[in-house]
């Protein structure tokens, strides 16, 4: 394997471990506290709609300028929006499946759907962070490179591994809010980075090519984590909002602006 390969394969390693280690967060709990479970869920929103613009979106922008023929903010808008529609078609693909092969009550099927939903968009989101990670180190082999070099590419690497702590909260939260044990939460949670090593040696070994995709890729992730959050979690954490109107809202925030200082900061 190439020296930079493995390089890319260790990094994204520890960038998977940071989204299990927050995955594992659901394990402190051990019954569902409905409040506090609405004020992640709110946080989680927060968190994946900050990181749709500055992990996702500015970066695509920033590719897309160098280098794609087409205007950048038209290519990376059309990725969002075939994300967005992919997410929705996914919902009815899975609506349509579920009614063909068994009978399940209209509520616990919503809830699969959700869950479903989020889990794919959280490893879609991966994919693009996995193939930049590995982009970044696979591109050291084509450079002169030096500390400074290598010290980008390992900031990237950090930066993708402290935001994925609270996206693997993400996944583990809302599946402990719909009955799954602790234990399975944690594995799927965990599971959702799974994709990112892989992506990273693929993004090392074909860095030339991976650059001209990665604007695509990245416009497509933020629409599919930008519906989710706004379709599915942000509705569900206010579902007891009579009680404690701002609770879920005040997770929101607070979402967007840690995760907003950890791109800006990191990036």
């Amino acid at each position: 394997m190439n020296h930079y390969v493995f390089l890319a394969l260790l990094a994204t390693l520890g960038t998977w471990s940071a989204t299990a280690l927050g995955a594992a967060t659901v394990l402190f709990f051990k019954s569902t506290n409905t409040k506090l479970l609405n004020l992640m869920l709110g946080f989680s929103a927060g968190v994946m709609i900050a990181a749709s613009f500055w992990s996702l979106l500015q970066p695509a922008l920033e590719l897309a300028e160098s280098s794609c023929t087409l205007p950048a903010p038209v290519m990376v808008a059309g990725s969002f929006i075939i994300g967005a529609l992919f997410m929705w078609m996914s919902d009815k693909i899975v609506s349509y499946m579920r009614e063909k092969i068994t009978d399940i009550p209209e509520q616990s099927e919503a809830s699969d759907n959700r869950v479903l939903m989020l889990i794919l968009s959280i490893t879609l989101h991966n994919i693009p962070e996995g193939l930049a990670v590995g982009v970044a180190f696979g591109s050291l082999q084509n450079k002169a490179h030096g500390f400074e070099d290598l010290m980008g590419a390992i900031t990237i690497a950090v930066g993708i591994a402290l935001q994925n702590f609270p996206e693997g909260a993400c996944v583990s939260l809302p599946l402990r809010r719909e009955n799954y044990s602790r234990r399975k939460s944690f594995l799927c949670g965990q599971a959702s980075g799974l994709v990112e090593p892989a992506a990273g040696v693929i993004g090392a070994a074909l860095v030339i090519s991976v650059t001209k995709i990665l604007p695509c890729a990245l416009g497509f992730a933020a629409g599919a984590m930008i519906l989710v959050a706004v379709h599915e979690l942000i509705p569900e954490c206010q579902a007891s909002r009579k009680e404690q109107p701002y609770l879920a809202t005040a997770g929101i925030i607070l979402g967007f602006a840690v995760m907003m200082l950890l791109d800006v900061m990191l990036g």
